[in-house]
């Protein structure tokens, strides 16, 4: 009974009989052809062993276990096909998470530096550009009673509280009461030999002085502090400033140099200074205030630049 069944129906082993059946067949009927016409041949009788064919060749079958369809055999239509391997839940990398959380905060706070001293720097511009205005609108008016200046250089950019302290704690506590007693110099009559102007053109400075170097004053300009001797005259001539607020007018006096030539103006006459010494002190060294018996200029302002700590002290000889 011949067989009916598709090729998709057929096993392995059945295609590779009929595979050789098939070349069994071609082989005899390209005998026949040069050998002329042969006896009919049943393919299916069982043959002799000289008969027998050569086995196919298998040299295929060296790549069965290798390559892409290794492992890959035929399965019947209806069987079920092997389950995929499930894959594992991810895990969440921890370390990552923290990186990228400690580079926002690293972030955020540069981004929050950077807002703060901006905020700085415009606030100390409205400050220079309100002494500016309160400058150009007003040459000279009464100064207010000067703070005491017996413990601590004058300069300071801190308010001023109600024993008249411009820095945080600078009298010693066993002479506090004795400098609550003592009365302030009165403001003097502004004469023709008192200073109204300081030019120092090493470092840029033209600015107007005022008489007293107290926390008001200040804001007006360079302050020539009170008792201190005039332009020209024997003695020490005390001029001090701001180096960071309200005009920044001694912000580069730390870059005068030894041998620059500063320059003071009285209502009648121009006297020149030499710049001999240049000092940091404490604010409490008051002894660059005391007396002299030769015409010295000291020049006074906060130092470092935004931090003010100390003091910076230039001072200049009169010149012959």
């Amino acid at each position: 009974m011949k067989d009916r069944r598709s090729v998709d129906e057929l096993s392995i082993e059945e295609l590779e009989e009929i595979l050789r059946i098939r070349k069994a067949e071609a082989r005899l009927e390209r005998l026949r052809r040069m050998k002329g016409p042969m006896p009919p041949v049943d393919p299916l009788a069982p043959q002799s062993p000289e008969a027998t064919p050569p086995p196919l060749p298998d040299d295929h079958l060296r790549f069965q276990e290798e390559g892409a369809t290794a492992g890959f055999r035929a399965r019947p239509v209806d069987e079920e096909p092997p389950r995929q391997r499930e894959r594992p839940p991810r895990r969440i990398n921890w370390a990552w998470v923290r990186d990228k959380a400690l580079l926002i905060l690293e972030v955020s706070a540069l981004i929050s530096l950077i807002v703060v001293l901006i905020g700085t720097w415009q606030t100390m511009q409205e400050l220079n550009q309100e002494v500016r205005e309160v400058r150009e609108a007003q040459l000279a008016t009464p100064t207010p009673t000067p703070l005491i200046q017996v413990v601590m250089l004058p300069g300071g950019h801190t308010p001023p509280d109600e024993l008249g302290r411009s820095e945080p704690e600078p009298i010693p506590p066993h002479l506090r009461d004795l400098v609550a007693q003592i009365t302030p110099l009165p403001v003097p009559t502004p004469g023709p030999e008192q200073p109204i102007r300081i030019r120092i053109p090493s470092i840029g400075v033209d600015a107007p002085v005022v008489e007293g170097d107290d926390w008001e004053s200040l804001k007006r300009g360079a302050g020539h502090h009170i008792g201190s001797a005039n332009p020209g005259e024997r003695g020490n001539c005390i001029i001090s400033a701001h180096n960071d607020i309200y005009g920044e007018i001694f912000r580069d006096l730390p870059e005068v140099e030894l041998g620059d030539i500063v320059e003071v103006y009285t209502a009648s006459q121009v006297y020149r200074y030499v710049v001999t010494q240049k000092r940091i002190i404490e604010p409490t060294d008051v002894s660059v205030m005391y007396p002299t018996s030769t015409p010295v200029l000291t020049l006074i302002s906060c130092y470092p630049y935004g931090v003010d700590t100390h003091r910076i002290v230039v001072i200049a000889e009169l010149q012959p």
